[in-house]
Formats: structure tokens, sequence, C-alpha cells
């Protein structure tokens, strides 16, 4: 790569070179072909008025060779290249005038379209070029005697002069080569440098980067400080994605290992009353019958809200979002929660209120309200309260809110319940049969695929804990069921407790 970066920046830096070489060479060229174009138009102008002098006050009786002196007499110290004085006719047309039967020859190989005879007519004077040939040409009018008349001709003559302009290519060529050179040589150190110093940096995150993806999440990337922000902010996020793939792993295992003793636990008690019923030890068969029963079920919900996790992670389900009054769902989660509180001792209750219009889906909000209910009732001390509010503000959603008088959730530990499994080190439940663990997790992923937010909060007035559901308002326009971008499962209903849940997530 270094070797490829200074090649570049020397490639460019030759490559402008040679650019801003052939651009002063083409503007020196042209600005010499403008030169020569002025200068052969003062020589036209000053030889044509030397030879309408010398025709003027020649022998009257031969003007034609006055005119052949005039020319080789001033040709000399004018140093011409390629002349012509010819006569034009009043249709523009030119002829020779010293032998009127010779075809017209223009010098450097000119023609007479490459003339602008309508300028040099009106004006007397014009200039042009063809490529390299400068032309310059003057026009001037001069009469002679007619010796057997007694009578003076007009004649109409054009002095044409040509040469070629010299090239950009001068002296200053030589030392634009000279310098170009030592531009390149310095060129050449400079990127050389520049390229270690942005190479160095790349070659070591990239070795890191290689380390992280055959596993090794304790790589880090060396922060190059003082070498460009780009190259800083390419460790440092290297870095951040190493810490959170390490960070997920962490969780993953933490997962794995709660999802294992979870299912162990059940196991453990399936496997014992199996093999004591098959040695004759257990006598009360119902018993064992009854706690085989209870622990297979607690696999199953466990099984099953793991399964159900997932497809919510992976977007396999479909939604079916419709205006809905969330205050009619939370009651009957209430409703079919009731018998359950009260063999807690416990007092649940829907508060009153007005409709609390949603967009949702009807049963999975309800198996949301029954999560966040059966949660509650782990940890309440004597009551817990479920109401529907309708929007708080213009534009906003309505909320459904779960509260309990339990011992409440630290701060620190509001924003991780709804994690998968996570269980509080300081507050401990209540043991509800079937319970998975995963009941708030669930909660989350439903309520953002339904375009909500939920959150816990500390009880304003006394001790317990506030889960608030803010939901999407209803829609305008009231259109046919339509399939979500969020994951989609086995549907509950909503007066089943569909997933446990906890301060354990």
């Amino acid at each position: 790569m270094r070797r490829r970066i200074s090649l570049t920046m020397v490639a460019m830096v030759a490559g402008a070179l040679v650019l801003a070489g052939l651009g002063t060479l083409g503007l020196s060229t042209l600005d010499n072909v403008r030169l020569t174009q002025a200068q052969l138009l003062t020589e036209s102008r000053q030889l044509g008025q030397g030879l309408e002098e010398e025709v003027t006050a020649g022998h009257p009786r031969d003007p034609l060779a006055v005119l052949r002196t005039a020319i080789s007499v001033l040709k000399a110290p004018l140093g011409l290249q390629g002349e012509a004085v010819l006569a034009v006719t009043p249709e523009g047309n030119l002829y020779n005038f010293l032998d009127p039967k010779a075809p017209v020859v223009l010098p450097g190989g000119l023609h007479q379209g490459d003339l602008d005879m309508a300028q040099l007519i009106v004006s007397q004077s014009a200039s042009g070029h063809r490529g390299r040939l400068a032309w310059g040409a003057y026009l001037f009018s001069t009469r002679y005697p007619v010796a057997t008349t007694r009578s003076f001709k007009v004649v109409n003559l054009v002095v044409l002069l040509t040469r070629e302009s010299p090239t950009g290519l001068t002296r200053a060529t030589y030392w634009f080569a000279v310098a170009a050179a030592l531009t390149l040589v310095v060129a050449l150190v400079a990127a050389n440098r520049l390229g270690y110093r942005i190479a160095r940096p790349l070659r070591d995150t990239e070795a890191v980067t290689r380390r992280i993806a055959e596993g090794d999440l304790d790589a880090r990337a060396p922060v190059p400080e003082g070498e460009g922000a780009e190259l800083v902010s390419l460790a440092r996020s290297v870095n951040l994605m190493a810490d959170r793939l390490a960070a997920a792993r962490g969780a993953q295992r933490r997962f794995l290992m709660s999802v294992s003793h979870d299912l162990r636990t059940p196991l453990t008690s399936v496997r014992g009353f199996a093999e004591a019923l098959a040695d004759g030890t257990e006598t009360d068969v119902a018993h064992a019958a009854n706690i085989i029963s209870a622990q297979a079920r607690r696999l199953e919900r466990l099984v099953g809200d793991l399964l159900e996790l997932a497809k919510l992670e992976s977007g396999a389900f479909n939604l079916k979002l419709a205006p809905l009054d969330a205050s009619r769902v939370a009651g009957e989660v209430v409703a079919a929660f009731g018998p359950q509180a009260s063999d807690l001792g416990l007092a649940l209750a829907l508060a009153p209120g007005p409709p609390a219009l949603c967009q949702a889906d009807p049963d999975r909000l309800g198996q949301v309200v029954a999560n966040l209910v059966e949660n509650a009732l782990k940890y309440a001390s004597s009551r817990v309260e479920v109401r529907a509010e309708p929007p708080p503000r213009p534009g906003a959603g309505p909320r459904v809110v779960v509260e309990d008088d339990g011992p409440g959730i630290e701060e620190q530990e509001r924003s991780l319940v709804f994690e998968r499994l996570f269980r509080s080190p300081s507050v401990t439940g209540r043991q509800l049969g079937g319970g998975s663990g995963l009941g708030l997790a669930i909660v989350k992923e439903l309520v953002e695929a339904m375009g909500g937010t939920v959150r816990a909060e500390a009880h304003p007035e006394h001790s317990g804990t506030r889960m608030v559901v803010e939901l999407r308002p209803p829609e305008v326009r009231r259109a046919p069921a339509r399939p979500s971008p969020a994951p989609a499962g086995a549907t509950s209903e909503p007066g089943r407790p569909a997933a446990g849940g906890g301060r354990a997530g």
C-alpha cells in the first residue's frame, strides 16, 4: 500500500507538471502567433507606404520597373521572408500587377480564401493566421501616368507579408524541465513519507480486524494520535466495534447460562419423579404426575418464549394494525388475571377513563399488557393498577400504564429490565408458575414493532414501579390490514398471560 500511495502521488505530480507544461507551451505559441500578426501588420503598412511614395515619385513611363526596384530596396531592411505585392480588382479579386498574365501565387502556401478581403477593403489592413503561419496585409491606392493618353491610371495594390511564428520553446523551457525534475524528486520523498504515515495505521488496523474476525475480541487497534482525524476515527470505530462485540458475546454467554439453568431445573424434576415412578420409590403417583405436568408446562412456556423472541428479532411475523381502544384491551386482560390476583391476595384494578384510541394489533397489545400485569403481580405488595390514558398532547398516541406498589427498580437497572433473562440482584419476586424470564424482552420487541415505546419509571408518589407503553395514534384514514415490517409469530389471547416476565425481564 505504501508503494502504491507513493507512486500515485508522484504520478499525480508528474501529470500536473505535464499539463502545466503543455498548457504553457500552447499559450506561449498562441501569443507568439498574435505577436507575429501584429508585427506583419506594421511591416506591411510600412512597405505599402514606401511603395506608394516610390511609385508616385518614380519614372512616370515605367511604373512597373519602379515598383520592382522599390520592393527589392525595401525587402532587405525589413527582413521579409515571404511577400507579395498584388493588385485588387473592384470586385475584390487579386491579380499579378507586375505580370497580369501570370497566375496569382500567394506566399507561404496561402489561398485567397484565407484572406479577409472584406475587412481589408474596409479598413485597408488585415491580419490572420493558419496554424503557425501568420500573415499581414495592407491596401493602398496609387496612380501613374499613361503616356499614350496623357492621363492617370489608378490601381489598388495590396502588400501581403507572411512569416512562421516561433514556437513556445525557448530557453525558459530548459529551466522548466530542470524545475520539473526537482519537483518530482521532492514529490517522491514527500509521497514516500506520507504513504508510510497513512499505510502504517491502516496496516495495523487491518491486522486487528483480522484478529477480531478470527475470534480475538480482546484485540484493539492503536489510536494514531496526530496522524489525521480520519485515521484516528477509524481506529476508534474498530475498537468500539470490538467492545460491543465483546459485550454481545458476554451477554450471549450469560443468556445461554440462564437458559441452561432454567431448562435444567424443570428437567431435573421431571427426570427425578419419572425415575422414582419407574423404580417404585414414589407411591403417590398423582402427586408425581402433577409435578411432572407442571414442570413440562414450564419447559413448554420457556421454549415457546424463546422461539417467539427469535421470531420477533428476525422479523418473521406479521402484525395486523388497526384502530382500537386500548382501554378495552386492558380491561380484558385485567378480567383474565383477576382470579390469579385474588389467589395471591392482591388487588388488581382497571382505572376508569375515557377511550384511548391507538393503532395497534389487538392480540399483540393484549400480549403486551398481559406480560406487564404478570410482571407486576410478581413484585406488588398489595395492589396493581392498570389504566389506559388518552394522548397527552395533539399528535401523540395514547399510553397504557401498569403500576405496582412493590419495592421498585433501582435507577441504574431501569434500562436493563427489558433485556432477555435479566434479574435484579436487589429484588426478589414471587415465583409464579410458568414464568420464563423473557416477558419484558418480548414486550419491548412487540411494542417497537407496533411503532411505540416502553419504559420503566419509579412511582411518583410511593415505592413501586410504573411500566409505561406509548402507542401510535390511530390513522386518520382507515386502511385494510397490512403487514408490518416487524416480526410475527404465535398470537396469544389478550386474557392469557402469554409470556412470563419480571424484574428479571
